[in-house]
């Protein structure tokens, strides 16, 4: 398992030894106190080991199962898990999840029940990591009364540099930091972190190798499965190709044998998960198969519905379009983030694909599926963003009509070349921008919605509805959430729902007692 070396790192970079006094060093890390705390620091993140792509071959590891000797380390106890950012965050933690429970953990919603408590970052935004660390100021006063409790910082937050710094300097109440790419070692960091009485440390800022059949605990009607994992786009503005290494996919046998499985338990919907899922296969050397070949085996799988995300324009090929087009379990719904409308901005970006590009691909979708919906992500007040090009955003999203998008101001992630740019867009005009954005996209979404006036659609109830307990809530193929009267015990069915009252953001409608052909494609 590639990771890196303890014995060699310069730790000074990373925080001030003023205040620090190092104890000892060995082949497992160097021991170290901060403001009264120590910690064993096996490895840290490091964002230029994070960026090298190595050529070494991606092992896939089987049977990994928790050691017979900690299958009781969690007898008796209870744990918490909250979970920040994406599906594939989400995913991580059914993982872990997984991983308590055969070590005889229950799973608790009250943190003060909990004896381990563990926060799944995400790095994509500025102010997904002000949530973490406002969380663990909270959390302080928890430690304080309960010091037997375990907390500890995993997920993307951790990969970073400045992060981790920032965690043992000011928040040495910490008791264990991993990242990404250690999320398997959960329990030997467990065990480290109760009997070391230290802070433990452990990040590979190198990505280990694809570790196959760990425990998972998936609850609902709906499971995600990873595909692959990391990025090597390298967008100038994304620090995701340092926090999830480089891109490694799992091989076919495994995902379909996985999906099998999860049909066979009864999972209604299926969600394909990667940093760009369509980049699948393009890293394996001894056979060609790609993200196409992959859906049209799972199309023969009989699960009810298949998603994907996300997805990148450049990778988004031709095969892909034919294959989506055959319908059947392949939902109607596409992803397909643009981030900006201006082939100046897409090149600073490193996007690697032109307005002209995207467009063309959106053409060659929707005329081989006419009534695809297409969802987005748009960034607005790149480093240099002229009103000229933000203009050139809103034109591509009035050409394209997306049914909904998720919209950003630029946030500068440290580590990244964007951070590094001259960031000459004020904050005032970036919020006028994404207001008249959002106002484009509101407009257009709920014209799109009131084209489904008086459709019947195919509805999976996800269950009563959170405002009104006479109101069930579910979502068609192309993944719009609808509104409906009808009886609880209806929740996990597929049923078909006229729409009456269609909105910006929900559909309502009403149950159609009768079968009636519904649109398929909704």
């Amino acid at each position: 398992m590639s990771k890196s070396t303890p014995g060699n790192k310069d730790y000074s970079k990373y925080f001030d030894f003023s205040n620090a006094k190092v104890l000892h060093e060995d082949e497992h890390g160097k021991h170290i106190r901060v403001n009264g705390r120590e910690i064993h620091i096996v490895s840290q993140p490091s964002y230029r080991e994070e960026k090298r792509r190595g050529k070494e071959d991606v092992q896939v590891l089987y049977d990994n199962g928790i050691p017979e000797e900690m299958k009781h380390l969690g007898q008796g106890k209870h744990y918490h898990i909250t979970t920040y950012g994406c599906q594939m965050n989400e995913h991580d933690t059914e993982v872990m999840r997984g991983m308590f429970e055969a070590m005889g953990y229950t799973s608790t919603e009250d943190r003060d029940e909990a004896d381990v408590i563990l926060l799944n970052t995400c790095a994509i935004r500025e102010n997904a990591e002000d949530k973490v660390f406002g969380e663990l100021g909270h959390l302080k006063h928890l430690k304080l009364e309960k010091p037997s409790l375990i907390l500890g910082v995993c997920g993307c937050m951790s990969q970073e540099e400045s992060v981790v710094s920032r965690i043992m300097q000011k928040h040495s109440f910490v008791d264990l930091i991993f990242g990404t790419h250690n999320i398997h070692r959960l329990p030997q960091l467990l065990k480290d972190a109760y009997f070391g009485k230290e802070m433990v440390v452990e990040v590979w800022s190198k990505e280990g190798d694809i570790i196959e059949n760990l425990p998972k605990k998936r609850e609902g009607l709906r499971a995600w499965v990873n595909i692959m994992y990391g990025c090597d786009k390298f967008c100038t503005y994304c620090i995701v190709p340092y926090t999830r290494g480089k891109e490694r996919s799992r091989r076919p046998q495994d995902v379909l044998a996985e999906i099998r499985d999860l049909a066979r338990q009864g999972f209604k919907e299926i969600t394909l998960l990667g940093q760009n899922v369509n980049a699948y296969g393009k890293d394996f050397t001894d056979l060609t198969y790609s993200f196409g070949d992959l859906m049209d085996d799972i199309r023969k799988i009989d699960v009810p519905r298949i998603r994907f995300t996300t997805s990148h324009p450049r990778d988004f090929d031709d095969q892909l379009v034919e294959v989506l087009a055959k319908r059947g379990n392949l939902v109607e719904h596409i992803h397909l983030p643009v981030q900006s409308g201006s082939s100046e901005v897409l090149k600073k970006m490193s996007r690697k694909y032109s307005r002209e590009h995207y467009l063309e691909l959106v053409g060659k979708i929707k005329q081989a599926i006419p009534d695809v919906v297409l969802t987005s992500d748009i960034i607005v007040g790149f480093p240099g963003e002229t009103d000229e090009q933000f203009e050139d955003t809103l034109s591509l999203v009035r050409e394209v009509r997306y049914d909904s998008a998720y919209t950003f101001i630029y946030s500068p992630r440290a580590g990244t070349p964007a951070a590094e740019m001259e960031d000459n867009v004020s904050m005032e005009v970036k919020k006028v921008r994404l207001a008249r954005l959002n106002e484009l996209l509101n407009e257009i979404g709920r014209e799109r919605n009131e084209e489904l006036r008086g459709q019947v659609v195919e509805v999976l109830v996800e269950g009563v509805s959170k405002n009104n307990a006479e109101m069930l809530s579910g979502r068609t193929r192309t993944n719009k959430l609808i509104h409906f009267k009808g009886h609880a015990s209806l929740s996990g069915d597929f049923v078909h729902v006229r729409v009456t009252e269609p909105q910006t953001w929900v559909l309502k409608g009403e149950l159609v007692q009768e079968p009636e052909r519904a649109n398929p494609a909704v």
